[in-house]
């Protein structure tokens, strides 16, 4: 059984419009949320074995933010600049390169990318969660999604069981 965890950024800010995309750091609201999630994590037991992580700022700033509130020893971690702004297929391919056997694994990424992955992988699962990732995949929004297989290079769309589809909103 293996378990992926999709988790989008946390809320970036605007506040310098001279910034590149890539360049732009977290909003107070994002290092709140991001905490929350690690906080999340942490208390549900899914602690990933591996990282996948887009090289933006963003990203890495959720990801260190969520790191500080599990417990060590600490995942492994690549940070991947093909996984910046990659569309679902992109980020299939890298997890597929990089999962291994790895029991669970977690992508930390953008939009539509992500999203569009979560719908694709998802063939079954929690109603409610199914439903709300429907809608849509705000920031800082995490899709746990389980596969029967032992490899990720053995994952295939519409094959995952969306377990839980969790927002900030929804944790606060």
């Amino acid at each position: 059984m293996l378990t992926l965890l999709l988790l989008r950024h946390a809320k970036s800010s605007w506040d310098d419009p001279g910034l590149d995309d890539f360049d732009r750091p977290l909003a107070k609201r994002g290092t709140r949320a991001a905490a929350a999630i690690g906080s999340f994590l942490g208390a549900s037991g899914l602690k990933p074995g591996l990282v996948l992580c887009s090289a933006a700022v963003r990203t890495r700033a959720t990801l260190a933010l969520l790191l500080c509130e599990l417990d060590d020893p600490p995942p492994e971690v690549l940070t991947n600049e093909n996984l910046y702004l990659a569309g679902a297929d992109a980020v299939l391919g890298e997890l597929r390169r990089a999962g291994g056997t790895t029991p669970t694994v977690m992508v930390v990424g953008h939009n539509p990318g992500l999203h569009a992955l979560a719908l694709s992988l998802s063939g079954d699962g929690d109603r409610k969660a199914l439903a709300d990732l429907a809608m849509k995949f705000p920031t800082g929004a995490l899709a746990v999604i389980t596969f029967d297989c032992s490899r990720w290079s053995e994952i295939k769309p519409a094959a995952g069981r969306l377990k839980r589809f969790i927002t900030p909103r929804g944790l606060a």
